[in-house]
């Protein structure tokens, strides 16, 4: 197994035990907690960012897969042709080859079609468990419960992962250019009061000599 198809295996694996990790019955609080700090932390956006370039990737090298398994099976016709022609020995071998690469081209489509499946299923499996959540927040409050008031840590605004994390990034961003702005304000107000003064300067000296 090549590289590449190494690191799809390894990322299959990690979708394996996140979904795990989603369908493990938890507390409340406990999922809670968990599903906010996924909408929040920057480094869960930045990470879904370089999963959505690595999941483009995967879809190329499945269509290959798809490309190469389409034309080994071409050949395979072909040998199974020229046995049925009487090239026994020669056939053989050729078939045996064309059959390994048939199997290697398989085994990669079947591993970056479960990888690019397992993901939509993750990602709907996180929107519905988030859904489950916010109705089971919805009825506590409706209930009274009071482990629902004044924590501040409602589900109504948790999103996609990373997603609260990524708008908290931007507006820090926006904060920044802001302070950059005025900095640059306060410097041309103070560069035009100098050049005011400088040329205020010389006028008002030979207004008072005349």
């Amino acid at each position: 197994m090549t590289l590449y198809y190494s690191l799809v295996f390894l990322l299959l694996v990690t979708e394996m035990v996140i979904f795990l990790g989603l369908i493990v019955p938890l507390p409340f609080t406990w999922r809670r907690k968990l599903f906010t700090f996924v909408s929040e932390s920057p480094i869960v956006a930045k990470l879904q960012y370089g999963m959505k370039i690595t999941f483009i990737f995967i879809l190329i090298l499945f269509i290959d897969s798809v490309n190469r398994v389409y034309r080994v099976q071409v050949e395979l016709s072909a040998v199974s042709k020229s046995d049925n022609r009487g090239a026994a020995v020669m056939g053989g071998s050729e078939r045996m080859e064309v059959q390994a690469r048939k199997f290697y081209s398989q085994r990669n489509m079947y591993l970056c079609g479960f990888t690019l499946f397992l993901s939509l299923i993750l990602n709907r499996t996180y929107v519905m468990i988030l859904d489950v959540l916010r109705l089971e927040e919805e009825v506590k409050t409706l209930k009274g419960d009071p482990a629902t008031k004044g924590k501040g840590s409602s589900l109504q605004n948790v999103g996609n992962p990373g997603e609260v994390g990524k708008l908290k990034e931007e507006l820090a961003a926006k904060d920044r250019d802001m302070e950059n702005l005025k900095k640059q304000v306060e410097n041309m107000q103070k560069e035009y009061n100098r050049l005011g003064d400088e040329v205020s300067g010389p006028n008002s000296t030979g207004r008072k000599a005349q």
